[in-house]
């Protein structure tokens, strides 16, 4: 199980939007790769990079803060957003990305990510965001009628390296991570699963460790980090004692 910071890009800045709405954001740095060393600094294995702009035009816009991120930390780098054709996610691995995040196209063209899986085996990612259980697309802006563990199951046995699970209404709130949910999917699929959206402290790591036997394999946090209500280091470092000792 890791612990994987998240670091959303928009307007070159690093911010944190409160269930996925543009018009409800908090600016938490200026300069979005400082952030990612610090939390390299704190013990990171792995940073999640969204382009938020990238989401919501449908197309790479904050290429420079990403080179940035990627010039300074050693961690590995995964970028969401924005992500619609071969041609971007040869871009991203090009330049140093370690995964690539794909969402939107996930949901419409289940061929792109299979084939992307096929060229650069281990280093795509589905991302499954889901209201009520539904998934949603475009930057979170439409709803559609397919169920998050039915897109699952159709990456199974075609090498995806895992899919990141985010409860829409959880994210940015703080009230706490969608187990049963998160724990529903799991138990679905065969592939790892990477838990996000609500996470507010150490309990609510701590909860999201115990579906690690139903192949949860991490958990994403943001906003609780940068507010302060969750202590980074101090989640990796718990983390490292469950690897440690897992009975």
């Amino acid at each position: 199980m890791i612990i994987i910071p998240a670091v959303d890009i928009k307007d070159g800045k690093c911010v944190r939007l409160r269930q996925g709405e543009k018009n409800r954001e908090t600016v938490f740095s200026d300069d979005p790769a400082a952030m990612a060393e610090r939390w390299e600094n704190e013990g990171a294995e792995l940073i999640h990079v969204v382009d938020l702009d990238g989401a919501f035009e449908k197309r790479p816009r904050n290429l420079p803060v990403i080179r940035k991120i990627l010039s300074r930390v050693k961690a590995g780098v995964q970028i969401g957003g924005g992500i619609r054709n071969e041609e971007t996610i040869g871009m991203y691995i090009d330049i140093g990305v370690t995964r690539v995040v794909i969402g939107t196209e996930a949901h419409r063209n289940p061929g792109l990510v299979k084939n992307a899986c096929r060229l650069y085996p281990g280093r795509i990612v589905v991302g499954i965001d889901a209201r009520r259980g539904l998934v949603a697309i475009e930057g979170w802006t439409r709803t559609t009628d397919m169920k998050a563990a039915d897109l699952a199951r159709i990456y199974e046995d075609c090498g995806v390296a895992a899919i990141n699970f985010t409860d829409i209404y959880r994210d940015g709130m703080e009230t706490g991570p969608n187990l049963e949910e998160t724990r529903l999917l799991a138990e679905s699929i065969s592939i790892p699963v990477v838990a996000s959206g609500g996470v507010s402290t150490i309990e609510d790591i701590k909860r999201v460790f115990s579906l690690e036997s139903f192949g949860v394999v991490g958990v994403i946090t943001g906003k609780a980090i940068y507010s302060g209500t969750l202590d980074f280091k101090e989640a990796v470092a718990i983390a490292g004692k469950i690897k440690a000792n897992p009975s």
